[in-house]
């Protein structure tokens, strides 16, 4: 038997062929062992993938984390030392609760695969009933006493006034952002505008009455939940991350704790209209978030995806009137034990 050994180079130069000839013309292709620069290729190839997906992952992590959101938890909690150690701690604790409502509302609504009618208008009735609540029982009468002391209770029915119209004006022109082509995501900055405008009425509000109680603040940030969760299902049906709203979550103590620090000079007429003007804007945002069961709104477009829509949405009605209730009376029995 005789043998022939040929080596040939491929097309690509990457492995060779021996041949086998024996005296029966039988002939045994088998490829060799792949050298040593098949092997350096192939890890270079493997790193680069390796890259590549390191890369992505990187990328998609930066995506689901906002910048911004985290920028305000560090803002919170500078601002922080500086109010318990000069002497602000209503509003810390406040300013805490209401970041806390609307990490955990935002954290629920990023996690649920669809929004549950029912949960949201309970949450926004409750929230709304302490809000009416509270800024009829502890911010009117202030204003309209101060206004008294002053002269004039209708100092403090300036301040009503002055307070709902600004604040609807500034609801209904940051609406036509919505229509607007922008790089930024509308719904947090509406919440964050919010949010830091909210902060600074009750940092003014108990920097001129310190003696003010915890249970109007609380009532008053406890929207926050019911935002939050809201806020969140928009941002995941955009796939946009929910981490944005740790901004406007912290947003309240920025600007609360600050303002809360600041010398405020105890002049009765000033202070009437301050009072007044916060319970206006604070009756304001209540009365907007009174669940709405009706064609259009944000509820109705939630019922809309499920079976037996019209027959949800007038048993949600009852509910919507239901939970309001139940708000208000827990703000007045909060009131009553404490």
């Amino acid at each position: 038997m005789t043998h022939e050994n040929l080596h040939r180079r491929g097309g690509n130069g990457l492995f060779s062929v021996v041949v086998t000839r024996g005296t029966n013309d039988i002939t045994t292709v088998r490829e060799a062992v792949p050298r040593p620069i098949d092997s350096a290729i192939n890890f270079n190839s493997v790193f680069n993938n390796m890259s590549v997906n390191q890369a992505a992952g990187v990328t998609g992590l930066r995506q689901r984390l906002s910048l911004l959101g985290i920028a305000g938890v560090v803002a919170l909690l500078g601002l922080s030392v500086a109010g318990i150690t000069m002497g602000a701690e209503k509003v810390f604790v406040i300013s805490w609760v209401a970041f806390a409502a609307m990490a955990v509302g935002a954290w629920l609504g990023g996690r649920t695969a669809e929004t549950n009618p029912s949960r949201l208008v309970w949450g926004y009735g409750l929230a709304s009933g302490a809000m009416i609540t509270s800024a009829a029982m502890f911010l009117l009468p202030q204003a309209m006493g101060l206004g008294q002391t002053a002269g004039s209770p209708r100092l403090g029915g300036i301040g009503v006034a002055a307070g709902i119209a600004i604040g609807y004006s500034a609801h209904t022109i940051s609406h036509r952002l919505t229509h607007v082509d922008v790089s930024f995501d509308v719904t947090t900055l509406e919440i964050t505008a919010h949010a830091l405008s909210a902060g600074l009425i009750i940092g003014l509000v108990y920097a001129s009455m310190p003696g003010l109680g915890l249970l109007l603040g609380l009532a008053i940030v406890s929207h926050k939940g019911p935002a939050g969760y809201a806020a969140a299902r928009r941002l995941s049906r955009a796939d946009k991350s929910a981490t944005a709203l740790l901004l406007p979550a912290a947003g309240v103590g920025i600007t609360a704790i600050p303002m809360a620090l600041l010398p405020v000079p105890q002049v009765p007429a000033i202070n009437a209209v301050v009072f007044g003007f916060a319970a206006g804007i604070f009756l304001h945002v209540a009365m907007d978030f009174l669940p709405k069961c009706e064609a259009g709104s944000e509820i109705d477009e939630v019922v809309q995806l499920q079976e037996g829509a019209h027959h949800l949405l007038d048993e949600l009605r009852t509910h919507a009137v239901a939970s309001t209730i139940v708000g208000v009376l827990a703000v007045v029995a909060a009131w009553g034990l404490l």
